[in-house]
């Protein structure tokens, strides 16, 4: 079994410029935890995650008003807050090293790249996707 076999396609993604807001609500609409950043070429730079926003605009050590989380999330670019050149994988790939790409760098997606151009991601909810359907196949 290959990555391509249980990636997620064409996956959603956000440029560098763009800002907090644009990437949660984009996270939001699709229902995902991470979306790849992407250059004006197409190329990946980086990546973006749940986390990543909850950390820049949400500090229990910082009381703010409401009108200063909005200015954080309309002003702050995707950039200051990504995971910068994010450890890829090809989609002829075998699943298994996939998976020991995912357990060796603990995170829980990687976009899958090829010749350069972002086809899709591979996250561990895929993964378990695949198990799943292996195990119920007759």
């Amino acid at each position: 079994m290959f990555v391509r076999d249980v990636m997620t396609s064409n996956p959603a993604t956000v440029r560098p410029e763009d800002t907090l807001r644009t990437a949660t609500e984009r996270m939001h609409e699709i229902g995902c935890r991470r979306l790849p950043v992407v250059d004006s070429q197409g190329r990946v730079c980086g990546i973006i995650t749940d986390r990543d926003l909850r950390l820049a605009a949400n500090s229990p050590l910082v009381l703010r008003e409401r009108w200063q989380d909005d200015m954080l999330l309309d002003h702050t670019e995707v950039n200051a807050c990504m995971s910068p050149d994010p450890v890829c994988v090809a989609p002829d790939l075998p699943v298994e090293d996939a998976i020991d790409l995912l357990l060796e760098h603990r995170i829980s997606g990687l976009p899958v790249v090829e010749r350069g151009e972002l086809v899709g991601v591979i996250t561990v909810t895929d993964l378990i996707r695949a198990l799943a359907d292996l195990l119920r196949a007759p």
